[in-house]
């Protein structure tokens, strides 16, 4: 029932197929969100305005050995309030097998006025697994106050922690507005890349410009992080992080 929010639960599940292919073993969702595999990627698409208050959406996603899974969105995701009801939800649990290869790039989520919203993810990854995890986040929309947006993100791998990370943006959090978090900035966002492949060792962190700075977590995994006026800055500051990371 719209009115007391949505409740859905979404689930998708790779496997490595003949000849290395891909294969979708399990593929199942529900309004709000329908996922729908084109063009190499598995496409997450809003069904209904929103998130709206009160809405929570589950998504399980299992990606198995040697397989690769690449998640986008057509839009971004418009979190919206309501007046005495709880904050909207999208929590994400993923697993990656050994060798296992989980892209997670959607679209900004934008914090409208009013709006209270939590995005939380937790990624266990087994060794020799690979992931780009992109996140971005817009504080309201053009000239309008934002709502309070918590983001937050635990990765694993191979059992031990490799990234705990919580922030809290908006009228709901404590100095969010600060040097020490946005600044004053409209968007934030961050990328959390491990790869087996590098060599990397754990250092200090390194700004790429007075915006965006790349702190290495641990040998082959390290966390891009920006903040920008708004969300084309930020996905451009983001990308410059990520060229840097490759070389």
């Amino acid at each position: 029932m719209r009115g007391a929010g949505l409740y859905a639960t979404a689930a998708v599940r790779a496997l490595q197929g003949r000849g290395g292919r891909t294969v979708l073993s399990e593929l199942r969702s529900a309004p709000p969100l329908s996922l729908r595999p084109a063009a190499g990627s598995l496409w997450m698409v809003g069904t209904a305005a929103g998130p709206l208050a009160g809405d929570r959406v589950e998504l399980e996603l299992d990606v198995g050995p040697g397989a690769r899974l690449t998640l986008r969105s057509t839009a971004a995701a418009v979190a919206l309030g309501g007046h005495g009801r709880p904050a909207s939800e999208l929590l994400v649990d993923a697993q990656v097998g050994p060798g296992g290869e989980l892209l997670w790039l959607p679209e900004p989520t934008v914090a409208t006025a009013g709006a209270r919203h939590l995005m939380a993810a937790r990624v266990r990854l087994a060794g020799g697994a690979r992931l780009v995890w992109r996140e971005e986040l817009v504080l309201g929309r053009h000239g309008e106050a934002p709502g309070t947006l918590c983001s937050r993100i635990h990765v694993e791998r191979e059992g031990s922690p490799l990234l705990r990370q919580e922030l809290r943006l908006g009228p709901g959090a404590t100095a969010w507005a600060g040097a020490a978090v946005v600044g004053g900035a409209g968007a934030t966002g961050a990328v959390v890349v491990v790869d087996p492949a590098w060599e990397t060792e754990p250092g200090p962190g390194r700004s790429i410009d007075p915006e965006a700075a790349v702190l290495t977590l641990a040998p082959g995994a390290a966390l891009v992080s920006a903040v920008a006026p708004g969300a084309r800055e930020l996905r451009c500051r983001l990308d410059r992080g990520m060229a840097w990371l490759a070389g």
